[in-house]
Formats: C-alpha cells, sequence, structure tokens
C-alpha cells in the first residue's frame, strides 16, 4: 500500500487542499489502513515538489479532522476514523446542546436549527 497524490496545478484548488482530500479519500477508502504511516512533512513535500509549509498545512487539517495523528517522533498516521471523528462530533453536539439550553430554545427548535445546518453542509 502506497500513498498516492497528484498535485493538479491548473485544478483551481489550492495544493494543500488537494493534499488534504486525496489523503482523507484514500483513508475513508481503506487504500490507505488504519496505521499507515504517512512521510514526513519535510519528505513529501520534496516527493511532491511542494513547500513544506504547504504539506504542515494539509496534515494539520487532516489531524483536526480525525483523518491522521501525529505521534511525536514517531511519526503520523492514519487514524481510526470513526473514533476521532465520532468523539469530535459528540464533543461539538455536546457544546451545541448547552448553548442552546442557555439560550433558552426549546428542543425543537434546537433540533430544527440542527437540521437545517446539516441540509446546509450537505447541500440537500
Amino acid at each position: 500500500m502506497t500513498l498516492k497524490i497528484d498535485i493538479d496545478d491548473g485544478a483551481g484548488v489550492a495544493p494543500y487542499e488537494q493534499v488534504r482530500a486525496q489523503i482523507s479519500e484514500q483513508a475513508h477508502a481503506g487504500a490507505l489502513p488504519v496505521g499507515y504511516r504517512l512521510p514526513t512533512v519535510r519528505g513529501l513535500a520534496d516527493e511532491l515538489g511542494l513547500a513544506a509549509n504547504t504539506v504542515a498545512k494539509a496534515y494539520r487539517a487532516l489531524e483536526s479532522d480525525g483523518v491522521i495523528e501525529t505521534r511525536g517522533r514517531n511519526g503520523t498516521f492514519v487514524a481510526a476514523a470513526g473514533d476521532a471523528a465520532s468523539r469530535e462530533a459528540a464533543a461539538a453536539a455536546q457544546a451545541y446542546a448547552e448553548r442552546v439550553r442557555r439560550l433558552g430554545l426549546p428542543e425543537r427548535a434546537a433540533l430544527d436549527a440542527a437540521r437545517d445546518a446539516l441540509r446546509a453542509a450537505y447541500g440537500d
């Protein structure tokens, strides 16, 4: 199994976003299994002909999304996608519930607002 990233200079999409999206897609599709060790920031940047900061930005976004995890000097690995994403979603839901309760919003109105936001985010 190897990481495959193609940067398209004419795509109109920032290179860091192309790196982020391709790693995310490969991880979610199982092409990069949980525990797969990713190249170092500098190594991937050299391989792709990008600045190290570009790859670092993509890795930070992926880590924020729960797709990858950095284990200090041991490297950067594909994370158990469902675990990190589920934990982050649960934390966001908890924060939302506490906020709407403080605002005095009835449960039904809070749920309607959440559904509307999800529909907008998913393009429904």
